[in-house]
């Protein structure tokens, strides 16, 4: 076969290879405008349908305010376009009842459930807590005290009975570290606590060292001692003298030596938030330990 016959041949055949992709790629061509103008017309005959249906619907509606209108004015006592649609009743089952009353109230019973776990919470915080059968007020800073009592706590209950007969003695103590910093007062709110403190007669003992004795008039807080202890020689008016004895070791607590601390008991008296009988209930309950604590120290 010559040259030019081989290249007609071959031109022959990627002609023929052409017109086959030419014709696969129109009826492709083809086949997608069919279908786009197939879901034109659905899309045509949906927005007609949802027209008239808009449609009828507003007519229906101007009916039914015609018809209404008719109704007042009185023109006419029944309607045949206006029905009033009674809803079906759901009937529901035992168990789906429930589940419905939990799920439209569910907000408003978790508010009721932690309203009862806090209430019984306190409840039982209340009537758990120990009851001292007496309570010690601390007055001044003493480190080792702030930090753990339980040695001054042992110590005066050694000399302490069960008043409120719960099995056991139980002392507190009350420590306000009150300086002669009036900041650091404010700041740890001893002013508050102490003002609080005095003005209850929840403790009548009281340990205290010269700066407390400056602040408070003792006169008029302290009852006088020398007439319970006449002979005793530590007994400075309405003070029993602490510092130079081995009160501070046996409690097992650090003290400094300069400040002069003492221990006293306070006057009954009516108070903002005690009456003078109840104070006086308390002085005459824990007097007996205050007697002890001075014998066992003089």
């Amino acid at each position: 076969m010559s040259d030019n016959n081989k290249k007609d041949t071959e031109n022959e055949k990627l002609h023929i290879s052409k017109s086959v992709f030419q014709n696969i790629k129109e009826e492709k061509q083809q086949r997608l405008e069919a279908e786009e103008q197939k879901e034109l017309e659905i899309q045509k005959k949906y927005e007609q349908a949802e027209k008239e249906k808009k449609e009828a619907k507003e007519r229906r509606l101007l009916e039914e305010k015609k018809e209404l209108i008719r109704l007042k004015q009185g023109l006419i006592e029944e309607s045949e376009t206006i029905h009033e649609e009674e809803e079906e009743e759901i009937k529901l089952s035992f168990p789906k009842k429930i589940s419905n009353f939990f799920y439209h109230n569910k907000w408003w019973l978790i508010i009721a459930c932690a309203g009862v776990f806090i209430a019984i919470y306190l409840v039982y915080s209340l009537v758990s807590k120990p009851r001292p059968d007496m309570t010690v007020l601390f007055l001044g800073e003493c480190p080792s005290i702030g930090e753990d009592s339980e040695g001054l706590e042992k110590y005066i209950e050694s000399f302490a009975e069960d008043i409120n007969g719960n099995g056991e003695v139980l002392v507190s103590i009350c420590y306000i570290p009150y300086s002669d910093e009036p900041q650091k007062n404010y700041v740890n709110g001893v002013d508050t606590k102490l003002t609080a403190e005095m003005q209850s007669g929840n403790a009548v003992i009281v340990i205290g060292n010269n700066q407390i004795s400056k602040m408070i008039n003792p006169e008029d807080v302290f009852v006088d001692l020398t007439d319970l202890f006449p002979d005793n020689e530590r007994i400075d008016k309405y003070y029993f003298k602490l510092t130079g004895t081995d009160f501070f070791s046996k409690i097992g607590a650090e003290y400094n030596e300069e400040d002069d601390w003492f221990i006293a008991i306070r006057q009954p008296a009516r108070l903002l938030y005690a009456k003078q009988e109840e104070m006086e209930k308390t002085y005459e309950q824990d007097k007996p330990v205050l007697e002890k604590i001075i014998d066992d120290l003089s």
